[in-house]
């Protein structure tokens, strides 16, 4: 892991080095992964259970332009988001909304692969179909399905700190 973001507790004020919000933290992993121009890039969330994986997942999709509730999809196992097309986009075209940027592609899929018993599971979802498609996927709990991963998949670990700070590496 060569990259990190410190996000702030949420339940309290940031003090002075105690990291940035969770929305400023989306926008420089965006910023810094390319994802405006990499829209089918794959990214495997790492984390223990509370760690914020979903929540930080959802901060991604409302920077990127999604306006669709955003849930983590543990009995779906896939959910599927539609990108909003009037962001603002890296070019500075004023927004409705607080969405710094627009994704080129039209979806995001977001996977939580927590509930996976067996691999032949995830063959017949059609992952592939997901993960080859173009678009953005999103995934939590890819350990269960690591040996699937396309080799240039994004690891990305979150982990929860003593003081209630997040610690995104990648």
């Amino acid at each position: 892991m060569e990259k990190s973001i410190k996000i702030a507790n949420q339940n309290t004020l940031p003090a002075e080095g105690e990291g940035v919000s969770l929305r400023e933290a989306a926008r420089q992993f965006i910023t810094a992964n390319g994802l405006m121009e990499n829209k089918g890039l794959v990214i495997a969330f790492y984390g223990k259970m509370g760690a914020g994986k979903t929540t930080f997942i959802k901060a991604l999709c409302e920077e990127l332009g999604v306006e669709d509730v955003i849930t983590s999809p543990t009995f779906a196992i896939v959910n599927e988001y539609t990108v909003a097309a009037d962001g603002l986009s890296p070019s500075g075209h004023q927004s409705n909304d607080s969405s710094l940027f627009t994704l080129h592609s039209s979806l995001i899929y977001h996977f939580d692969f927590y509930r996976i018993k067996k691999l032949e599971e995830v063959y017949d979802m059609g992952y592939e179909d997901y993960f080859y498609s173009g678009n953005l996927c999103l995934i939590e709990w890819p350990e269960l399905i690591e040996e699937l991963l396309p080799e240039n998949a994004l690891r990305v670990t979150i982990e929860e700190q003593p003081d209630g700070t997040r610690t995104i590496a990648w």
